[in-house]
């Protein structure tokens, strides 16, 4: 691969301020003002992201996120919903226009995945891709519950989820890798028909998901998975990561741009709605 990407650690922010700031580096690197940039955040408040088409009706528990005192926010990217609170997030911006960049969606999870692989062995945790054989007729609004194609599996149970979009030329990824997982919170946001549903959900999730500090039997801090998952897009991708820092009129942008679109009901509750209405993909 070899390149060279900017490194971002951009640190605990709000559910709109970092989905802004992930568009934002997308925008700027498509107009051609920064390079690729591999960034790593967290979440200044337990928070609920959906996929950018995911429908949440008939799903999101609205009032549940609410009464945990949970931000709620929509996605660029795809995939199901997810909680937000004690992980490690990462993003990756990168031109399509680069040749290490497959065409195809997959092989761009398989390609971007290998920086992930490497990280977690750097924490001593033996990951294995997930590579589904079939497509599931039952979908799942929790993004836990099921491994998408080449995210990461430890003894069979999912460990981290990855999203990916395409615009204006550019991949945006994003991945989430928790720490713990609040199970308890998790399966108060979501609707179901009847407590006991609820209740059998939760238990079985435990079959089906695990934490980094599961996983590796003891506890990890942030800044020590940062550098692991830092070590390993660089090893395994060929990258070499400059650091990164955004100056105050980016930052400027970055805030109008969560006021004005991911604070806002009609983008995170109403715009699926709208893009069904018009017609339009």
């Amino acid at each position: 691969m070899y390149d060279t990407w900017g490194l971002l650690s951009s640190g605990f922010n709000d559910a709109a301020v970092n989905m802004a700031m992930d568009e934002a580096l997308l925008n700027w690197h498509s107009e051609g003002k920064i390079p690729p940039i591999l960034r790593f955040y967290g979440w200044s408040k337990p928070t609920l992201s959906v996929g950018h088409f995911q429908r949440i009706e008939r799903t999101i528990d609205l009032d549940g996120v609410k009464r945990n005192g949970c931000e709620f926010v929509r996605r660029q990217t795809g995939g199901s919903a997810v909680l937000h609170d004690d992980e490690l997030t990462y993003s990756v911006v990168v031109s399509e226009k680069k040749d290490y960049i497959p065409p195809s969606i997959r092989e761009a999870y398989y390609e971007l995945s290998k920086g992930i692989m490497a990280g977690f062995n750097n924490l001593g945790i033996n990951a294995e891709y997930s590579i589904p054989k079939e497509r599931f007729r039952d979908r799942t609004a929790v993004c836990f519950e099921r491994p998408s194609d080449y995210e990461m599996l430890v003894n069979g149970k999912k460990i981290s989820g990855h999203a990916q979009t395409r615009k204006k030329g550019v991949l945006l990824q994003h991945g989430s890798i928790p720490f713990t997982m609040n199970k308890q919170l998790l399966f108060d946001l979501f609707q179901f028909p009847d407590e006991d549903t609820r209740s059998a959900k939760r238990e079985a999730f435990s079959t089906k998901a695990i934490t980094i500090h599961e996983a590796s039997g003891k506890s990890i801090t942030y800044e020590e998975a940062q550098e692991a998952f830092r070590k390993g897009f660089e090893e395994k991708l060929g990258l070499t990561l400059v650091p990164f820092e955004l100056t105050d009129e980016q930052w400027e942008e970055v805030r109008e741009l969560a006021d004005a679109k991911y604070r806002s009901d009609d983008w995170n509750l109403h715009f699926r709605k709208k893009v069904l209405a018009s017609g339009k993909k």
